[in-house]
């Protein structure tokens, strides 16, 4: 008898723990469903966020780039007269040269910033306290500039086929892989890696403020406004914003970074970014030579960052709403 107390003892204990052992795991693997589906949605929007925003603004990126690693005076007239030559005489898809590089590029360095800006902002939150708030100021600032140098890193060597595409005839570079092909065995491996100081230097500015002040201002907006989400058009003005503040901090930086990354196709040999400014001020002057394309950037900037803010977060949105619909029908 004293056994059959202890068998059922045992058998009610068993019975008390697993349920409770099991509800747990369950809770774990929930999280981390949840977590793995967050990342992955995070890395889509971003990736479809970059690869529109670069697309509808291409032929003014190619034109600044082209007046970026030359030293021929920029002005909005010549830029017109550029894009109208480049038309004329190799079509109007020419305008797109180098895009396909782009989007090689920019389709996984947006997809890890954005991904990477939210996973920051978790672990920023977990440690100051804000998780699921706005974070303070200097978090926020942080995400940020983390997340740029993040994928900076990450797809430099990209960055630096796009530029010799940009600038090049189409005679010289086929296609990617054969500017990867020449450039290793006519200027080294290393020359992948050519600019990547000052792209680093510049990332941390541009990409701190540009996620800080979009942040910030829809932080203000629903503060002031009642509503948790801005429209559209406010997103879209909110990352405009955000494009001109961040692009303006960091532009110098970008015209070092694009001259040592063309060095050599345009027969310089730049080599460190203090000697790099030295010869373009000597040349061209501080406004002439390190603000050159400036003016474009204006207009290119705040519609590109505008852009690609505003399809990040309406795919995130989006795909939420399409994960609650399938959940609740099931």
């Amino acid at each position: 008898m004293g056994s059959g107390v202890q068998e059922q003892r045992a058998s009610l204990t068993r019975g008390e723990v697993l349920p409770l052992a099991s509800s747990s795991q369950s809770e774990v693997s929930d999280e981390s469903l949840k977590h793995t589906r967050s990342v992955l949605n995070s890395l889509f929007s971003g990736a479809l966020a970059g690869a529109v925003a670069k697309t509808a603004v291409a032929p003014l990126d190619r034109t600044k780039i082209i007046f970026q690693v030359s030293s021929a005076k920029f002005s909005a007239k010549e830029a017109y007269r550029l894009i109208y030559r480049t038309y004329l005489k190799d079509g109007f898809f020419s305008l797109w040269r180098g895009n396909s590089a782009t989007m090689v590029r920019v389709i996984p360095y947006a997809a890890i910033q954005f991904c990477a800006h939210e996973q920051y902002k978790r672990l920023l939150g977990n440690y100051y306290g804000f998780q699921g708030k706005a974070l303070p100021p200097i978090p926020r600032l942080l995400a940020g500039s983390l997340a740029g140098t993040t994928a900076a890193m990450l797809t430099y060597p990209l960055d630096m086929v796009r530029a010799r595409m940009a600038v090049t005839p189409k005679e010289m570079y086929s296609n990617i892989l054969h500017v990867f092909v020449r450039i290793s065995r006519e200027e080294g491996l290393k020359t992948l890696y050519r600019g990547f100081t000052p792209t680093i230097l510049g990332v941390v500015p541009y990409a701190g403020l540009s996620f800080f002040t979009y942040e910030t201002l829809k932080k203000l907006h629903a503060e002031h406004s009642g509503r948790p989400q801005p429209y559209s058009y406010e997103r879209l003005a909110f990352g405009a914003c955000a494009g001109l503040i961040g692009q303006s901090a960091s532009y110098p930086l970008d015209v070092v970074r694009r001259r040592m990354q063309t060095a050599g196709v345009t027969g310089h040999t730049y080599g460190t970014i203090l000697g790099t400014m030295k010869e373009i001020v000597s040349e061209e002057g501080v406004i002439r030579g390190l603000y050159k394309g400036l003016s474009m950037n204006w207009v290119k900037g705040p519609i590109a960052v505008g852009i690609s803010f505003t399809t990040f977060d309406l795919t995130q949105i989006l795909l939420k709403k399409l994960h609650q619909m399938g959940y609740t029908s099931r």
